[in-house]
């Protein structure tokens, strides 16, 4: 990765802040995007105190001329791009008829048309190039959706799809490689930031795994490309379940986040940083205790294969 340009959208907080973090650490040349100006300019710092060069760029993801202006300043400071991670996100909580459509069409416009956007300034200049790695970050709500998130759920199956439908159009461009990473629950400020219209207290589901396991599973991708990746050890295990007992499946997500994530606390209703960032000293970390560890991640994807076995068992002698 030394010296390696690598655009990052969303760098400002949790995913992307750690990724700038962990390509740094490999002395990239980092450009560094997300709409906060002041805590951008700190990870600009972290990045050139582990051995990065970085530099940032203020903008909004969802306004196509911005992202082209992104591409642009990255050109003109380091002449080339070399890796490009769509990482910005928002989140929003909510029964679908009582979220604001202002924000769920602001959860889509960021999410799905910001990545598109970022897709798109990116694949051109790698045909320009001849080689280069886009990376799109979505989540394993894209694999399997979750109740009470429609917009945010829908925006991840969005990413899979745009990305899938990229890989294949680059296929006669073998230097250029197209790869999504499917992270589980992470601990990074997104939860405190989003748009929450439940009337009661959001956090994260368990496991809680750091932001620093998708910064490695992202710079693992830049060093060696695939088309798909897991980053959490839960995660890879979620499309299983998905396809072989979906209504079983959907029923657990939704009791999980009614337990785990939605809780009886009360809270008002916030259209959280859709619109308009939340500046707060909260940067990688959302302050959340982490409950993954190797061997718990072992021991939860035994359980969970196990439940799974069970489950499709039980299934199978229902159709019989």
């Amino acid at each position: 990765m030394d010296r390696h340009t690598v655009v990052i959208t969303g760098a400002s907080s949790g995913n992307g802040r750690a990724t700038a973090h962990e390509f740094a650490r490999h002395g990239a040349h980092l450009v560094l995007v997300a709409r906060r100006r002041n805590a951008l300019d700190e990870v600009v710092r972290e990045c050139e105190t582990l051995g990065g060069v970085a530099v940032a760029v203020p903008a909004d993801v969802a306004d196509a001329s911005v992202v082209a202006m992104i591409a642009q300043q990255a050109l003109a400071k380091f002449g080339r791009i070399d890796i490009w991670v769509n990482c910005a996100a928002v989140l929003q909580f909510g029964r679908v008829e009582e979220v604001p459509p202002a924000v769920l069409e602001r959860v889509i416009m960021t999410n799905v048309v910001g990545y598109l956007y970022g897709s798109q300034a990116a694949i051109r200049q790698f045909r320009r190039q001849g080689s280069g790695i886009l990376i799109n970050v979505s989540s394993v709500l894209g694999l399997a959706a979750e109740a009470y998130s429609s917009a945010y759920s829908a925006s991840k199956f969005a990413i899979r799809g745009l990305t899938d439908s990229i890989r294949q159009e680059v296929h006669d461009a073998p230097d250029i490689h197209v790869c999504t990473v499917f992270p589980f629950a992470i601990d990074t400020p997104i939860y405190q930031h989003a748009a929450n219209f439940t009337g009661h207290k959001v956090t994260p589901i368990h496991p809680r795994y750091s932001a620093e396991i998708v910064a490695k599973a992202i710079v693992k991708l830049a060093r060696r490309p695939r088309p798909e990746t897991f980053a959490g050890g839960l995660a890879a295990l979620v499309p299983w379940p998905a396809a072989i007992a979906p209504v079983l499946t959907t029923r657990i997500i939704r009791r999980a986040a009614l337990i785990m994530q939605i809780h009886k606390d009360k809270a008002a209703a916030s259209a959280g940083n859709v619109f308009e960032p939340i500046h707060d000293d909260l940067k990688v970390s959302g302050g959340w205790q982490h409950t993954a560890s190797a061997g718990g991640d072992r021991l939860l994807l035994v359980l969970a294969g196990a439940a799974l076995s069970v489950a499709a068992i039980t299934l199978l002698r229902r159709r019989r």
